[in-house]
């Protein structure tokens, strides 16, 4: 029988799933989410959805060996899922703008009515500028650490005015600046910043546009990191 201990990342994303949920795993893969979610007693019913039928039959393996009942839908994204099923949304474990895509094709997000729980593993600030054009609220950021890296994990509703801003603006949101490690975070976002902005003052070509972008992104960071002293 398989654990169904979660790696630091999905315990992260598992903590914020609120109690008695009805919950749908947008690639669920082995499922480990919503079946330690149930065997914990923390949510009333699960979906796991994937576009893989390996993925879906492992988690349906996990289910069954652990004795719990999830709902498995081969589809992409929220193809598969009715927004009558489900109060909350997990999509982890993607890149930002395949999130994106998966929240475009599902309008019924848009209305406020769900929680979805987003984790990129790519492209936040993309994920970011594309929430607030289309009228999405992040009401909170959380931060956990796996291994060397830092991850995300992005709380978020509907039904809020959209809003278009430039992605230097979108390194991240008044709701990550209030998460516990903000500091540690933007510290390592800013010499990462720093390296990106010097590469490409040292380049050949310089593009002017994008060198001046990026200087705008690092004062950006700079002054958030400054108001978090």
């Amino acid at each position: 029988m398989e654990s169904m201990v979660l790696t630091p990342r999905l315990a992260c994303l598992a903590s914020l799933v609120p109690q008695g949920a009805r919950l749908a795993d947008i690639g669920t893969d082995h499922g480990k989410l919503p079946v330690s979610l149930l065997l914990a007693g923390r949510i009333a019913a699960a979906i796991g959805s994937d576009i893989g039928e390996g993925p879906l039959a492992h988690a349906a393996r996990n289910a069954s060996e652990h004795g719990v009942s999830l709902s498995l839908r081969l589809a992409a994204g929220l193809d598969a899922v009715q927004p009558q099923e489900c109060d909350t949304v997990s999509i982890a474990g993607m890149g930002g703008q395949t999130i994106a895509e998966i929240l475009a094709a599902a309008p019924w997000c848009e209305r406020g009515e769900h929680l979805l729980l987003l984790q990129p593993m790519t492209m936040v600030y993309e994920l970011r500028q594309w929430l607030w054009a289309h009228g999405y609220v992040i009401e909170r950021e959380t931060l956990c650490r796996e291994d060397r890296r830092q991850y995300v994990v992005l709380s978020v509703r509907g039904g809020a005015e959209s809003k278009q801003l430039p992605l230097w603006q979108c390194a991240f949101s008044p709701a990550l600046l209030r998460a516990d490690g903000a500091k540690e975070y933007l510290q390592a976002l800013l010499m990462r910043e720093n390296r990106a902005l010097e590469g490409m003052q040292r380049a050949s070509e310089m593009d002017k546009a994008r060198v001046d972008a990026q200087r705008r992104l690092v004062l950006e960071i700079k002054q958030a990191l400054e108001g978090l002293r």
